[in-house]
């Protein structure tokens, strides 16, 4: 008796779900803030966005995070860093891009992304943000390791 009553309400689960669908106007994608109250940011600006391939380290003295979910751009760079021309068309075109030429940029992202890395050979896509610092910083979307060490 038990297994009719819990298929009868995994299909009227189904069938609620369904109807909240369907009340959407047809043609129109679900929008709205995912955490009202809150601005969510820009979208990416694709002029903006390079990929470089470097050593990624990390910064002489800094000290180590309380929380590896938490966003810094203070303990992580990417030495003898070297562009990759790799980037779709309309890319990497913008004057934040263009106007930088560093060997060495500093990693703006979560700790969890780059600690796996530390000492290895990476390639690394980002955005340079914000006006010019020493380093330029560098918010990271993505990391792949090229090879375990570096040279």
């Amino acid at each position: 008796m038990r297994r009719p009553v819990a298929w009868l309400a995994g299909v009227l689960a189904l069938a609620a779900a369904s109807a909240m669908v369907s009340a959407q106007a047809p043609g129109k994608p679900a929008t709205g803030n995912p955490t009202p109250g809150v601005a969510q940011p820009d979208p990416p600006n694709l002029a903006d966005r390079v990929t470089f391939t470097g050593c990624l380290r990390l910064v002489a003295g800094a000290a180590a995070a309380s929380d590896g979910n938490t966003p810094s751009n203070a303990r992580f760079e990417l030495t003898s860093a070297e562009r990759v021309d790799r980037v779709p068309a309309g890319t990497g075109g913008s004057p934040a891009t263009t106007g930088v030429s560093s060997k060495i940029y500093r990693l703006e992202g979560i700790e969890r992304q780059f600690s796996p890395f530390v000492g290895a050979r990476v390639e690394i896509s980002g955005e340079i943000k914000g006006p010019a610092s020493s380093p330029p910083t560098l918010l990271v979307e993505f990391v792949q390791k090229l090879t375990a060490k570096c040279p």
